[in-house]
């Protein structure tokens, strides 16, 4: 479209809206907000989504509630976040009752309600929002019906959501709202991992490593640890860790053991601070120190560590 063409549409739409058209004034809106053939201003579209939505135009009622919500072209406020969500939410706007949903669930600007969360969570899942449906998952696995928990994981977990796919592996290795299922578990956890979730590719790492639910095989379980400790997580750093000290999958090298103990116990994972520990103790990839093993088992125990205890008493 041409920029004569762009003004024309735009000063027709301007005389629309001036008139009283709700869908004019909507998409002016849209067209401030996202900058499209006009200068991008919050307030302009603040200004032109408040006329539509209050003719009670339910996508600028949910826009609304948006601005307010991420203080865009107004100051924030979640009061009247939730006030424009829950016009748009009655009116059976799918993302304001996902997001009347997640109000009600961590409590913002409204009394924290699980009951109400799961009411809108519910009608948003009801119509497909994948993200309510493993939400009313998480809250129904909260309430301990898991065969609740298990139907909607299943729903988003189908549609590719990272997070049900995670929830779901978990529900078959525990075996809730389910029969307690490795293989499905394993599949479930690929599912998530593949999508990069450093949980599943952790405890995907696990399950190649116990041989549960898949052949057991210590280099692929290295290969998804070593994917997770990449984006951080301490469990994977510390699993990591363990192969290297032991070989097991990789060749044994306690300097990278030590490197990667080090990361996780730096984050406050309670493990690899008492294997920290005894590197220390024993001098395996570090030059020996009792005062550092003394220190990394101080850290554990006072994190519960049974066999930190232990030590620490032996030292001290």
């Amino acid at each position: 479209m041409n920029l004569q063409a762009t003004t024309a549409d735009f000063n027709e739409l301007l005389i629309m809206a001036k008139n009283g058209n709700a869908l004019a004034q909507y998409n002016l809106g849209l067209m401030y907000d996202n900058g499209e053939g006009i200068d991008q201003s919050y307030v302009k579209a603040f200004e032109w989504y408040s006329k539509a939505a209050n003719q009670g135009y339910v996508n600028a009622q949910y826009n609304l509630g948006v601005m307010y919500n991420n203080g865009e072209g107004i100051d924030q406020s979640y009061t009247k976040a939730f006030e424009w969500y829950s016009k748009a939410a009655n009116q059976g706007y799918v993302n304001a009752q996902y997001n009347l949903g997640v109000m009600y669930q961590n409590g913002h600007s409204v009394q924290k309600n699980d009951a109400k969360a799961v009411e809108w969570y519910s009608k948003a899942a009801d119509q497909g929002h994948i993200k309510a449906q493993n939400n009313l998952g998480v809250m129904y696995a909260k309430g301990q019906n898991y065969t609740k928990a298990v139907d909607w994981y299943s729903k988003a977990a189908d549609q590719g959501h990272v997070d049900a796919q995670f929830n779901l592996a978990v529900m078959y290795v525990k075996g809730q709202g389910v029969q307690k299922d490795d293989v499905k578990a394993v599949y479930w956890y690929n599912k998530a991992a593949n999508q990069g979730d450093a949980g599943a590719q952790n405890n995907l790492g696990v399950m190649y490593e116990t041989g549960r639910g898949v052949l057991k095989d210590d280099a692929k379980a290295v290969y998804w640890y070593s994917k997770a400790a990449d984006q951080g997580d301490a469990g994977a750093q510390n699993n990591l860790g363990v192969m290297y000290a032991k070989g097991q999958g990789v060749g044994q090298n306690t300097a990278l053991a030590n490197e990667w103990y080090s990361k996780a116990a730096d984050q406050g994972d309670v493990n690899a601070q008492y294997n920290l520990g005894v590197m220390y103790e024993n001098g395996d990839g570090v030059d020996q120190s009792y005062a550092k093993a003394v220190n990394w088992y101080l850290k554990a125990a006072n994190n519960g560590h049974n066999q930190a205890k232990l030590m620490l008493s032996r030292l001290q």
